[in-house]
């Protein structure tokens, strides 16, 4: 079982390290809107990921995978929702204001509120339940949907230590752009940064 769950491990974290949706847009919150922010957004998601593991246990994320219908929806939701944030990003670049003007709790609660839907509209998530967890699930062990609910768990705590890390980073270059004048310069790169992300989701997720 050990070196099963080894295995699981390096998984999760090559899985999370590899650059997507959460890791792009969780960088431009931080470095847009302050580490506090980020970090509500980490929130979010964490809570997003959970729910597909608590339906993948209930064997709700393999109806999504096998329903073209729902997963299509998904998958253009979450390109759509995407697009939707650049925007915002790009329209709001001029809103030049320091961290603690920004990090209210009606900024945070909108983080971690898009952080969330970005993660609910995300069907590669579902099918990282469907077709990688199950590998690491022992059927001759019994309690299968145990099995799930604790692997999910293990994902979700290494997902959010990286987003964690990712927030950390982003947000401790954030004073030396401001003092450099630059923030309006990239935090429109950041916005084509989540329009290059959306376009990649829906090559990545086209089945």
């Amino acid at each position: 079982m050990a070196p099963s769950l080894f295995a699981f491990v390096l998984a999760c974290v090559i899985v999370e390290v590899t650059p997507g949706p959460n890791m792009a847009w969780l960088a431009a919150l931080s470095l847009s809107r302050g580490w506090r922010t980020g970090l509500a957004a980490v929130a979010g998601v964490a809570l997003g990921l959970s729910a597909y593991g608590i339906a993948a246990a209930l064997g709700v994320a393999a109806i999504i995978e096998n329903s073209p219908f729902l997963y299509q929806t998904l998958r253009w939701g979450g390109v759509a929702y995407l697009l939707w944030l650049a925007w915002d990003a790009w329209s709001t670049a001029d809103d030049i204001r320091s961290e603690g003007e920004v990090e209210d709790a009606d900024q945070r609660a909108s983080a971690f509120r898009r952080g969330l839907i970005t993660n609910l509209l995300n069907p590669k998530a579902a099918v990282f339940y469907v077709a990688m967890l199950p590998e690491f699930v022992n059927v001759a062990a019994g309690n299968v949907a145990t099995q799930t609910l604790t692997l999910s768990v293990i994902y979700v705590a290494i997902a959010t230590a990286i987003h964690t890390l990712i927030v950390l980073l982003a947000g401790s270059v954030r004073g030396l752009i401001e003092q450099s004048g630059q923030m309006k310069i990239v935090r429109r790169i950041l916005a084509l940064a989540l329009v290059g992300v959306a376009i990649w989701l829906a090559w990545a997720t086209t089945s």
